[in-house]
């Protein structure tokens, strides 16, 4: 990338503040290492005339509207984690907010319960658009879910490493 092209980058943090689908204020990851982005989706189903529904987010997330979308824009991808699991998960294109720029970008459905963040950008929504400034992060760590972990394993190593490592 040339200079000139790489000036006019919109410079993002590894977390951002983005809006999906006139949703505001949604926490975001970003990840370089993924291909495409992801956002988490429920009430996935099809109509019997090729309709695609979904829901974004699931009644648990604050961000759930109850709001169906419809598209009959979509595909369909194999995802691999970096676990190696593989996936069929469906493709869709959302318009986004990130650092003021508005955009349309591909995501790919997913339960993103479990995760930290509900959404995931990936190199093909950053590339063109975005430069990855990992220092910055407009959004608080999540918290140290092995902070309790590691209180245990300060207190009594030995006891620690019996009861989960040595086994």
């Amino acid at each position: 990338m040339s200079e000139n092209n790489s000036s006019q980058l919109i410079i993002m943090g590894s977390t951002e503040y983005i809006e999906v689908a006139g949703i505001k204020n949604i926490p975001a990851k970003t990840d370089t290492g993924a291909d495409t982005s992801s956002i988490w989706a429920s009430e996935i189903d099809m109509t019997k005339d090729g309709t695609l529904e979904f829901c974004l987010f699931s009644p648990k997330s604050p961000f759930y509207t109850g709001e169906k979308l419809r598209t009959t824009d979509y595909r369909a991808k194999i995802v691999r984690s970096s676990h190696g699991d593989q996936q069929i998960r469906y493709r869709v294109k959302l318009p986004v907010v990130i650092c003021g720029k508005s955009i349309e970008t591909t995501f790919t459905l997913a339960n993103r319960s479990r995760n930290n963040f509900p959404i995931l950008i990936g190199r093909h929504t950053l590339e063109g658009n975005f430069l990855v400034d990992v220092s910055k992060s407009s959004i608080e760590r999540i918290k140290n879910k092995e902070a309790p972990l590691n209180q245990e394993l300060r207190e009594d190593p030995y006891e620690f490493h019996q009861k989960y490592v040595g086994k």
